[in-house]
C-alpha cells in the first residue's frame, strides 16, 4: 500500500550560497517535508579548501562540506561533528584541515568527478536533500573596485579591506563559465528560492555571475526570499545600509526578490564592540515600509566559537536556523 506521504507533491526549496550562511538555513528546513537542494559557489581558495583545491584540482570542497553537514541525516549530531571536525595538532600536514573536507576530496578521487563524488556523501551521510556546485569548473573569483584596482582570488577578497569610498564595482569568475546543469534544473523547477545569509559579494553573488544563473531564475516561477546579513563586512559590505545590499543584489539578480528577511533582535553590546574593532557594524535598517520586508527576532543565542586552527575569519554570531525555518516555510505557503 502506497503511504500518503508518498502521494503528496513536496515543495521545493533551493537555497543558493556558501558555507557558513546556507549550513544555517538548511539545518533547519531539513526537518520539515520539503525537498531541499542546495547551490554552492565553487570559488572559495582559502584555508583548507585552497590547500586541498590546490593539491587536487578539484572543486572546492568546504562550503559544499558545511551544506552536506547541514543536511546528513541519522544520528546527526556525530554526523555534524565529523564532517566539521577541525585537525588542530602538528604543525605540518594535517593541522588546520577539515575532516569533511578530506572526505569529499577522497570520494571525488575515487569517484573521478565531483557530482559523482557528491552523490556518493549524499549516500552515505543519508542527505535530506540535494548539494549541487553552481558550476562544474575550477574558477577563481574577481573583483574590479571603484578605485581600478583588481583582485583575483576570493581568499584575497575577503582579506581587502576597504577604503570608506570605495566598493566592489563589478564581480566575475576567472575563467568565465557556465551553470551547472543539474542547478540549472533544480531552480528552474523550485517553488523558493532562498538567498542569503553569508557573504554578500563573496557567497551570494559569486553564484549570480555564473553564465546561465540569470537567466534561470528569470525561467523560474519560484518566489525569492532574501535574507539580510547581521553585519557588515570591511572587505566587502563597508558601511553598506539593508537598501544597500538589496539594490546590489538585485543588480546581479536581474530582477526584484519577492521577500526580504531582517532581523529585528538586539546585538550583544559586547559582540558589537568586537566587530566595531574591525570596523564592522549591525547592518541599519533603512527599507522603511516596503511591503516585501519581514521583520522578526532572528539572533542565535549562541555565540560561534572558532577552532584555534582555523586561520580563515568567521563570524561570532549567526542567524537561528529554526526561526529562519518557520518564516520561509510560511513563505513558501503564502
Amino acid at each position: 500500500m502506497v503511504k500518503i506521504e508518498s502521494m503528496l507533491k513536496l515543495k521545493k526549496i533551493v537555497v543558493i550560497g556558501g558555507g557558513t550562511g546556507s549550513f544555517v538555513v538548511l539545518s533547519g528546513l531539513k526537518k520539515y517535508p520539503v525537498e531541499l537542494s542546495a547551490i554552492v559557489a565553487v570559488t572559495d581558495d582559502g584555508g583548507s579548501t585552497g590547500r586541498l583545491r590546490d593539491e587536487f584540482g578539484f572543486l572546492p570542497a568546504g562550503d559544499m562540506r558545511q551544506c552536506l553537514a547541514a543536511l546528513s541525516g541519522e544520528t546527526e549530531d556525530f554526523l555534524h561533528k565529523l564532517l566539521l571536525y577541525r585537525f588542530d595538532k602538528g604543525e605540518k600536514g594535517l593541522r588546520g584541515h577539515n575532516l569533511g573536507n578530506l572526505i569529499l576530496t577522497a570520494l571525488e578521487d575515487l569517484t573521478g568527478s565531483e557530482s559523482a563524488g557528491l552523490q556518493a556523501a549524499s549516500e552515505i551521510f543519508r542527505l535530506k536533500g540535494k548539494v549541487l556546485p553552481v558550476s562544474l569548473k575550477l574558477v577563481k573569483l574577481a573583483a574590479r573596485y571603484k578605485s581600478g584596482e583588481t583582485i583575483i582570488s576570493e581568499h584575497l577578497i575577503e582579506e581587502n579591506k576597504l577604503a570608506k569610498d570605495d566598493r566592489i564595482a563589478k564581480l566575475y569568475t576567472v575563467p568565465f563559465t557556465s551553470i551547472n546543469p543539474a542547478a540549472k534544473k533544480a531552480i528552474v523547477q523550485a517553488d523558493l528560492l532562498v538567498l542569503g545569509p553569508g557573504d554578500l559579494y563573496g557567497s551570494t553573488i559569486a553564484n549570480l555571475v555564473i553564465k546561465g544563473m540569470r537567466s534561470a531564475i528569470r525561467d523560474s516561477k519560484a518566489k525569492i526570499c532574501y535574507i539580510l546579513n547581521l553585519m557588515t563586512l570591511c572587505s566587502q559590505t563597508n558601511y553598506f545600509t539593508a537598501c544597500d545590499h538589496l539594490q546590489v543584489l538585485e543588480k546581479y539578480l536581474g530582477k526584484k526578490v519577492d521577500y526580504v528577511v531582517v532581523n529585528t533582535s538586539q546585538i550583544p553590546k559586547d559582540v558589537l564592540q568586537f566587530y566595531a574593532k574591525k570596523g564592522e557594524y549591525s547592518i541599519v535598517d533603512d527599507l522603511g515600509g516596503d511591503k516585501r520586508v519581514v521583520r522578526k527576532k532572528l539572533l542565535s543565542e549562541h555565540k560561534v566559537k572558532k577552532p584555534s586552527s582555523d586561520p580563515l575569519k568567521r563570524s561570532l554570531i549567526r542567524h537561528s536556523s529554526g526561526k529562519l525555518a518557520k518564516i520561509i516555510i510560511k513563505l513558501l505557503d503564502i
